[in-house]
């Protein structure tokens, strides 16, 4: 069987230009990264359900190969706007990870009749606050970014984000760890320019709206992410009505990088009892 064909473009919104790939026939499937990555976190997911799926990622604003511009902007609005450009008018699955979930949920929120089903990786619902201990190194992180020492910062970030609180780095995926990394560290530069000013994605957080979302919910959380997404995930499953939260043991913040096997199970489950 020949590879799938991937169509790749930028999309001009004023002086911004988001970045985006598409590939495969069939029911729209949507991917929103993290803000510690790019398109690239979904590079097994997005070749392995292209198959069935038309499935579409991108670079959100100041990340990858979306740069940053002056300006405000929502990444709602960019998504909404890159859904309407690509012609996606079926109701899709949405699939973020971490604030790439946020603007999903938000999205599902806003426009209900245009999402099938959710799913949140390593994520929680906007405007949701919980008292939970915030691990000591982001402010080392901070540090080492308030000094312009990006490759340190983006170290220790990888540390939080890829390895998790009780791994080290020699305990994960190393080709993955390395990927995770560049990811960030572009990431990091583009923040570094200081350019754009982020907006709320919806006028109401998610967090006091779970009530409204009537559809199909996956949560997928990593037992080595920080205490904030573990608790977040308990929080969805406690007031999401058609929710289903899946644990991976030897995972962290970015579980379909850590565990892509195990994962792509996981969300194939999810899709087929969709189909059924």
């Amino acid at each position: 069987m020949s590879a799938t064909k991937t169509e790749s473009g930028l999309l001009k919104m004023g002086d911004a230009q988001i970045y985006y790939e598409m590939a495969g026939a069939g029911p729209p499937f949507v991917m929103i990264h993290a803000g510690v990555a790019d398109h690239r976190q979904w590079n097994n997911e997005f070749a392995e359900f292209a198959k069935e799926f038309r499935v579409v990622r991108y670079d959100r604003r100041g990340y990858g190969k979306s740069q940053p511009v002056a300006g405000e902007f929502s990444d709602l609005g960019d998504l909404t706007a890159l859904l309407r450009h690509l012609n996606v008018t079926r109701p899709a699955v949405v699939m973020g990870c971490s604030m790439g979930g946020e603007t999903a949920m938000d999205f599902a929120l806003t426009h209900p009749a245009s999402v099938r089903a959710l799913i949140m990786v390593g994520s929680a619902p906007s405007g949701l606050e919980l008292d939970v201990p915030r691990p000591a190194k982001f402010a080392a992180a901070k540090q080492a970014y308030d000094a312009g020492d990006l490759d340190l910062a983006a170290e220790i970030e990888t540390q939080i984000w890829f390895d998790g609180m009780d791994r080290t780095p020699a305990q994960v995926n190393q080709p993955m760890r390395r990927l995770a990394y560049e990811m960030n560290r572009i990431a990091l530069s583009h923040e570094s320019k200081e350019l754009g000013k982020r907006l709320p994605d919806a006028p109401s957080p998610a967090a006091g709206r779970l009530a409204e979302l009537d559809i199909p919910v996956l949560a997928i959380v990593g037992v080595q992410d920080i205490p904030y997404m573990l608790a977040a995930a308990d929080y969805m499953v406690e007031h999401i009505r058609s929710v289903r939260k899946v644990v991976f043991e030897d995972a962290a913040h970015l579980s379909n990088m850590d565990q892509p096997d195990a994962f792509r199970r996981t969300v194939r489950e999810f899709l087929d009892e969709l189909a059924g």
